[in-house]
C-alpha cells in the first residue's frame, strides 16, 4: 500500500518538474537524464515511474484538457446568462494559468510535440472546447447580451488575449489573482457586451 502511494508522489513530483522544464527548454529541450537530475534519482529509475517523455508530455496535455472541459461541461449547464458563462470562462482561464502556470504553458506551446495519436485526439478535444465556448457566445448574441460580432473573432481574440498572462504574471507583481482576474474579465467582455 505504501510501495504505491510513494510511486504515485514520486509520478507526480516528475510530472511537476518536467513542465517546469519543459516550460523553460522547451520539450525538445529536455531530456530524461535532465528530468532525473532535477527530480534527484537516477536516470535509469525514472523508468519505474514513467515509460517515456512522450508520456510524460501526455500526462500534462491531457490532464489540463480535461479540466478544462470539465470546467466547460459545468458552466454550460449552469443557471447564469450567458454574459456570466462567459465571465466564468475567461475567470476559469486565468486561474488555471496563475495556479498551474508550468502545465498550462507546456499545454499551450508543446502539444505540437505529442505523437500521432495523441495530437490527433488533443486537437479533437481542444476543437471541440473551442466549439463549446464559440456557441455560448453564440447564444448570447442570439440573447441581446453581446454585441453582434464574428464569434470567431470574439472567441480567438478572448483566448489569445488570455495566453500572454502566462508570459507576464508572476507572484510577485503587484496584482493579485483577483485583481488580475478581475481587470482581464471587464477588459474583455467590454468588447463584446452589448
Amino acid at each position: 500500500m505504501n510501495t504505491r502511494k510513494n510511486a504515485v508522489s514520486k509520478k507526480e513530483i516528475i510530472l511537476q518538474e518536467a513542465a517546469r522544464l519543459f516550460k523553460d527548454r522547451g520539450f525538445g529541450g529536455t531530456s530524461m537524464r535532465d528530468l532525473a537530475e532535477r527530480v534527484g534519482i537516477e536516470a535509469a529509475s525514472m523508468y519505474n515511474h514513467i515509460r517515456s517523455k512522450d508520456e510524460i508530455l501526455e500526462e500534462i496535455c491531457f490532464r489540463i484538457a480535461r479540466e478544462y472541459v470539465a470546467h466547460i461541461s459545468e458552466i454550460e449547464h449552469a443557471d447564469m446568462s450567458y454574459r456570466e458563462k462567459v465571465q466564468a470562462l475567461i475567470g476559469l482561464h486565468v486561474k488555471m494559468i496563475t495556479e498551474d502556470p508550468h502545465a498550462v504553458s507546456v499545454t499551450n506551446n508543446d502539444w505540437k510535440s505529442l505523437n500521432a495519436a495523441a495530437m490527433a485526439s488533443f486537437k479533437e478535444i481542444r476543437k471541440d472546447y473551442e466549439k463549446r465556448f464559440a456557441a455560448l457566445i453564440q447564444k448570447g448574441i442570439e440573447q441581446g447580451e453581446f454585441r453582434a460580432v464574428h464569434v470567431s473573432v470574439a472567441l480567438f481574440t478572448i483566448l489569445s488575449s488570455l495566453r500572454w498572462i502566462e508570459l507576464w504574471y508572476k507572484p510577485e507583481r503587484e496584482i493579485t489573482k483577483e485583481e488580475l482576474q478581475k481587470d482581464i474579465t471587464a477588459i474583455l467582455m467590454n468588447g463584446i457586451n452589448a
